[in-house]
């Protein structure tokens, strides 16, 4: 049984308009993914900002409620379970966010922020909570006399280890990572990458990791789904991805990776347009429709469902871009 499943997940925010601020359309940020993910696998999630990888990590931690789709965890559903309903289930499913320095409490020390999941979930006395925390600090590479002082005492990567250090305060089975070396350098980032990939070994841990640096999905990951606004067009292993890309959106996500050589060429396929508004979607294949394609027409009212076109490798089938 997998860890996680999603199911033709939705989510949609109402625009507003007019003087009484009435609903008048809705922005499509995710618009029917389904994936499964299995316990100690890490899915990469990837595509261009806007296209709604972030908006999908926050509802499948419940931080939106999704206007459709379902959520099943451990064979449970929690789409649509209550607050209280999720607070036990809280202990199993956590979040690492893309900006330390916006997800940190600025008037807490790194002694507070750690205590409180224990606090909330109500466990352990106020001396075990200590040595805990210590215990934490200590697994992220950073000193017991760390927990004395405030998030805006350290620098972005110590920032970065703190909150990953409290998303592993309780033990989870599941952390969605939302881009978590983005905000930093990239001397530390290959540290962060270590620190987690060294978590996950020990812990067991499945992580749904979201990012932009192809590179470091391909390091990363078991598997890779590739989104482009609000579905996934592309979800396959990580080596049959990056050796065998079938999609076009694909195709042209792995054209801009830089080549280290400067004396290297490479013919690169160039996005022409720009990405259609969730607002008001095109009918049929989006990307097709933003690169006006000849084809485009024909993939309008067709089934672009995942197909599976080699063992564990999907792809939307559009004559677009397939």
């Amino acid at each position: 049984m997998s860890l996680l499943t999603v199911q033709n997940l939705q989510q949609h925010f109402p625009v507003r308009g007019g003087l009484l601020r009435r609903s008048v359309a809705s922005c499509k940020a995710v618009d029917g993914v389904s994936f499964s993910l299995g316990s100690g696998e890490t899915l990469g999630l990837v595509g261009e900002s806007g296209c709604g990888k972030t908006t999908l990590g926050k509802a499948i931690v419940r931080l939106l409620n999704p206007t459709g789709g379902s959520i099943q965890f451990e064979g449970r559903d929690i789409t649509h379970a209550s607050m209280r309903a999720l607070r036990p289930m809280r202990r199993h499913i956590q979040m690492i966010f893309q900006d330390p320095a916006e997800s940190l409490n600025p008037r807490h020390t790194v002694s507070d922020i750690l205590e409180e999941p224990f606090i909330v979930q109500n466990i352990g006395t106020k001396e075990e909570r200590k040595k805990w925390v210590a215990d934490l600090l200590d697994k992220v590479g950073l000193s017991a006399a760390s927990a004395d002082r405030f998030p805006f005492e350290f620098s972005g990567g110590q920032r970065q280890r703190i909150g990953i250090a409290r998303a592993i305060a309780l033990k989870p089975k599941l952390i969605v990572c939302d881009e978590p070396v983005s905000a930093l350098d990239v001397s530390v980032q290959s540290q962060v990458l270590n620190l987690l990939l060294d978590l996950q070994r020990d812990m067991g841990l499945s992580y749904l990791f979201i990012a932009h640096g192809l590179n470091v999905v391909k390091h990363m990951s078991d598997r890779v789904a590739v989104m482009y606004l609000g579905k996934i067009v592309e979800l396959a292993p990580a080596t049959e991805l990056y050796q065998n890309p079938r999609h076009a959106y694909t195709k042209a996500l792995l054209d801009a990776i830089p080549i280290a050589d400067p004396t290297q060429r490479r013919e690169r396929q160039l996005l022409r347009g720009d990405v259609p508004s969730p607002i008001n979607p095109p009918p049929g294949c989006a990307f097709g429709h933003r690169m006006k394609h000849p084809l485009w027409e024909q993939s309008i009212g067709m089934d672009l469902t995942l197909k599976e076109i080699a063992p564990g490798h999907f792809v939307q089938p559009c004559p677009c871009c397939t």
